[in-house]
């Protein structure tokens, strides 16, 4: 299976801000500690991506890296709350890899996804983020998805 390493593309949610005064003041290392409570942080950036006008026209411009990002980060905090062993993997890797997984995500839009040899379960936060951001989400945010994962998987 081929393993990814979104780490680094989750911490650019502060290391790569644009200059906008709220990002600038908000989208700090301090912030976002990949700790449960600063997906608040993130429900906040979100909302403001999609409700302002600066917003939309970032998220037009940049919805893939925008997605990565968000949902680098939110899989980062998830995997790092379940302490099992969940790992970014390419999707098609896993779903060779794995006969309960056939076609059971074939819609799936991104690459990596989080996964458990163990339980052979899989965690799809980048998808998550996109179906959010479009506006067809079943989450009426961030933080509510992040814990219903963890619990359930805890």
């Amino acid at each position: 299976m081929k393993k990814d390493d979104l780490k680094g593309i989750a911490k650019l949610i502060y290391q790569d801000v644009s200059d906008d005064s709220w990002d600038i003041e908000n989208l700090t290392k301090r912030n976002f500690d990949f700790t449960i409570e600063s997906v608040r942080y993130l429900d906040m950036y979100t909302k403001r991506l999609m409700n302002t006008e600066f917003g939309t026209e970032l998220l037009n411009k940049h919805f893939d890296n925008l997605v990565g990002r968000i949902g680098a980060y939110i899989g980062e905090v998830i995997k790092n709350n379940i302490k099992q062993d969940f790992y970014w993997y390419d999707s098609d890797s896993v779903r060779d890899y794995s006969p309960n997984l056939d076609g059971v995500y074939s819609n799936i839009e991104t690459q990596s996804v989080l996964y458990s040899k163990k339980r052979d379960i899989v965690i799809l936060p980048l998808n998550v983020v996109s179906q959010f951001l479009k506006g067809n989400s079943p989450y009426s945010n961030f933080l509510t998805y992040v814990e219903e994962t963890i619990e359930q998987n805890a």
